[in-house]
């Protein structure tokens, strides 16, 4: 499909953002105007508002993690503090992860459409809520761990912590479908926004590694409710590392050959 084609379809154009728009109009066939990360053409250069907004959402989110703590009044009160700093990290680091598949699917799709701004909000309101349980399980797992005292009302039975593991996984499930639903929709509209075969073929593999940790997200939190095996539930997140892993090879090795062809162009 030509660029005049494409600009003269207004049906498509909004599922644009507006910069891209601008370069294409610019850069008549717009091939040597357009920035490549690894082979795949970044349509999003420009923050938009939409990526503004999620960008405050998710510090605010971070700043929820460490809204409750208070300021050391002597050096136990900072000990203490600091034997939380681990679980503080591993949201940190989940939460830094969702927000980069956001971050990588704004640059190399820039869509600005109805669609993706109502899933982009389903995916910020997922993890405001996310926030919660996330870190209520992680202090209450990493803090014990390190031997961080754990107030009474804190402690929670076996029903409980098989409860929170559920709410847990579900939440997890549910952050990546949202993120799952906006790579399908920019998949659907790989024509318009003329993703060539190394896109197409990056888009499936990012597809398939969402799809991968939605569903360890609704196992763990199915065991969770299994009493013989809730209190270790929470290890089959451990599969992440080893799924991800392989589908990374698997996709290094199939992109090999186009990422060869689209260097040669």
């Amino acid at each position: 499909m030509a660029p005049a084609d494409f600009r003269s379809d207004e049906s498509l154009v909004l599922r644009l953002s507006r910069a891209y728009q601008a370069r294409m109009a610019r850069g008549g066939d717009g091939k040597h105007n357009r920035e490549f990360v690894g082979g795949f053409r970044q349509r999003g250069l420009e923050v938009t508002r939409l990526e503004g907004f999620s960008d405050a959402v998710f510090g605010f989110a971070l700043t929820l993690l460490v809204v409750s703590l208070d300021v050391p009044r002597n050096f136990t009160d900072l000990v203490n503090t600091m034997r939380g700093f681990p679980a503080f990290a591993v949201c940190f680091l989940l939460l830094a992860l969702i927000w980069n598949s956001h971050y990588r699917f704004c640059r190399r799709f820039g869509l600005d459409d109805g669609l993706t701004r109502f899933l982009t909000c389903v995916l910020l309101f997922l993890v405001l809520f996310y926030v919660y349980p996330l870190k209520f399980l992680f202090n209450l797992s990493l803090n014990s761990l390190f031997g961080a005292p754990i107030p009474a009302t804190t402690r929670i039975t076996k029903d409980e912590l098989s409860s929170l593991l559920v709410i847990y996984g579900l939440g997890f499930a549910a952050v990546y479908f949202a993120l799952l639903f906006l790579y399908l929709h920019a998949y659907r509209l790989r024509d318009a926004l003329e993703l060539s075969a190394l896109e197409r073929l990056d888009t499936r593999f990012a597809i398939y590694r969402i799809i991968a940790l939605v569903a360890i997200g609704l196992i763990a939190a199915s065991l969770a409710r299994l009493q013989w095996f809730h209190q270790w539930g929470g290890l089959i997140y451990l599969s992440i590392f080893p799924i991800l892993r392989f589908t990374a090879i698997l996709h290094r090795r199939q992109r090999a050959p186009l990422l060869a062809e689209t260097a040669a162009h």
